[in-house]
């Protein structure tokens, strides 16, 4: 087997160590034994921007807020399912994951970042939706391994009572929550009912392809 290579090191702010490491011409993002992110698992976050913009179906000038570039498969994802007149802004904190996007993995980014409907943040996307009113017609998480906080303590904050006000308030009338989960969390698809939005919980592959562990995506929608 080949070995992994180890890339480069990035602190989180307020949280640990990320390293990327590449194997022959895969990526793995790891943090301390959890492997958050590869290029070999990309479906599920996919399917997070792709069944997003089927929910926004028929909208004009969508403007879309990623949370969390990753590796960009959502981001990708969601350029080729949007019209040309969407928006996408892309809420990255940690700045090493876009160096890394624009320098070892600049192929597999494929000039996502240049693309001229996106707009990003270099800082929380938590900062971005509290100062946010109506402003967006979908809102797409995957700032974590779901809403227990695992890279991050401060990422609960997105998924408390109190974060999830502050989507409600962010979204369009109509306007959907996305959010992205290795495991279910029944507490949590309580909670966002309780929030006030109508929650649909859908189960998707980590592979492309239909295979590999199951994942959850909970899409949240906004009264109209």
């Amino acid at each position: 087997m080949t070995p992994r290579e180890l890339i480069d090191t990035a602190k989180i702010p307020g949280g640990d160590e990320l390293r990327l490491f590449r194997r022959g011409k895969d990526f793995m993002i790891v943090l301390d034994r959890n492997e958050l992110m590869s290029t070999r698992m990309s479906g599920s976050e996919e399917a997070l921007a792709v069944m997003s913009c089927e929910r926004l179906a028929g909208r004009k000038a969508p403007h879309l807020l990623i949370g969390g570039y990753g590796m960009g498969f959502t981001l990708r994802a969601a350029l080729a399912a949007l019209p040309g007149d969407a928006q996408v802004t892309v809420a990255e904190l940690v700045p090493e994951i876009i160096q890394w996007a624009r320098g070892p993995m600049a192929e597999l980014a494929a000039g996502c970042l240049d693309d001229a409907r996106v707009r990003l943040f270099e800082g929380d996307v938590a900062a971005i939706i509290g100062d946010a009113r109506q402003t967006y017609d979908a809102i797409l998480l995957d700032v974590d391994n779901g809403p227990d906080g695992l890279t991050r303590e401060g990422n609960d904050g997105l998924y408390s009572v109190r974060g999830l006000a502050a989507a409600r308030q962010a979204l369009t009338p109509g306007g959907v929550l996305a959010i992205w989960s290795a495991a279910p969390d029944n507490a949590f698809a309580r909670r966002l009912g309780a929030a006030g939005f109508a929650v649909e919980e859908v189960a998707v592959r980590a592979r492309g392809n239909g295979k590999g562990a199951r994942h959850v995506i909970w899409f949240a929608r906004k009264p109209g």
